[in-house]
């Protein structure tokens, strides 16, 4: 437990074994602990019966005048309350000092950088390389199924039903969703599986994405795979050129791809696999183009007026 004063060693073991016992994501887990690990930090080996809405105020207060956004703000406060809701529970604390602190508003109109269609499909044209397919599929599934990243890790062969095309992904939150392909994707991942590398060392390892060493794909190399498509993207499109280019960027057009084509905001976040449809709402930036289109449906019968006419 480095950085942690001795005292609170047990509760944060406790901390962690809650979050393991619930099946928090090893992603959550990590950020969580270092969050509750840096304001442990800063109460000075306070007792924890003893916090109070000050101390977490205090704390939140010099994260963001360390420089962090407000995201990292909430996400801090996040951790921290549910840390204190899990000594409560068992009755480590008789509060929590962090539960009415209100979160920090983030900017709603923030438009995610996303790629247009031509620019998405060139993606797909710009992979090559020994494991060319295997890219083309992982980039694919980003691309037009708008898979995260740690899903397609997670993926394996089992979630592809090869006679109704129905992809089973497991989210965050260990909450599966299935998502009917397009044909044309469906193909082509079957295809990938013919060519499908063997794993090594166990026999029963069951990964959609095998990497060159014979085991489960990386986050890492996921994360590879996109930049170099996104490099040579931009060699195509130099108006990316400064954009910040990510593996995420694909599952922020594949969402504004649905929208532009009459989808409505629920069954985007069902294919999403948002829990909240509040963060879906950030994809109703779509484009000027798409309001005007139609607004153009509108058609307006109004008199003109003698004085307008003349």
């Amino acid at each position: 437990m480095n950085g942690i004063i001795e005292t609170y060693e047990r509760d944060v073991r406790l901390f962690l074994n809650y979050m393991k016992d619930r099946c928090y994501s090893k992603e959550t887990q990590h950020g969580y602990l270092h969050n509750v690990r840096h304001f442990l930090n800063s109460l000075d080996g306070k007792a924890l019966r003893e916090v109070d809405k000050i101390d977490v105020m205090n704390h939140l207060t010099e994260v963001r005048e360390l420089g962090a956004g407000a995201k990292y703000r909430n996400r801090s406060q996040s951790a921290i309350r549910l840390f204190f809701k899990v000594l409560m529970e068992f009755q480590q604390v008789s509060a929590n000092p962090a539960q009415e602190i209100p979160k920090a508003k983030i900017a709603k109109n923030r438009v995610p950088t996303f790629l247009e269609k031509d620019q998405l499909d060139a993606c797909m044209s710009l992979i090559d390389g020994k494991y060319q397919l295997r890219d083309t599929v992982i980039v694919a599934l980003m691309s037009y199924a708008g898979l995260r990243v740690s899903e397609i890790v997670r993926l394996n062969v089992d979630d592809l039903n090869p006679d109704t095309a129905l992809l089973s992904v497991l989210g965050k939150g260990e909450k599966w969703r299935y998502l009917p392909l397009p044909p044309e994707l469906a193909e082509v991942m079957l295809q990938y599986l013919k060519e499908r590398l063997q794993p090594k060392g166990r026999r029963d390892e069951r990964a959609f994405f095998i990497s060159q060493f014979g085991r489960r794909i990386s986050k890492r190399m996921v994360q590879t795979i996109t930049e170099r498509v996104f490099t040579t993207l931009v060699s195509s499109y130099p108006q990316l050129s400064g954009k910040r280019l990510s593996a995420h960027k694909l599952r922020h057009s594949f969402a504004t791809d649905l929208l532009r084509n009459g989808a409505d905001l629920r069954t985007v976040q069902e294919l999403l696999g948002h829990e909240d449809i509040s963060t879906t709402q950030i994809y109703t930036h779509i484009s000027d183009e798409t309001k005007k289109r139609a607004m153009s449906l509108i058609r307006p019968s109004l008199p003109i007026s003698a004085a307008s006419a003349r």
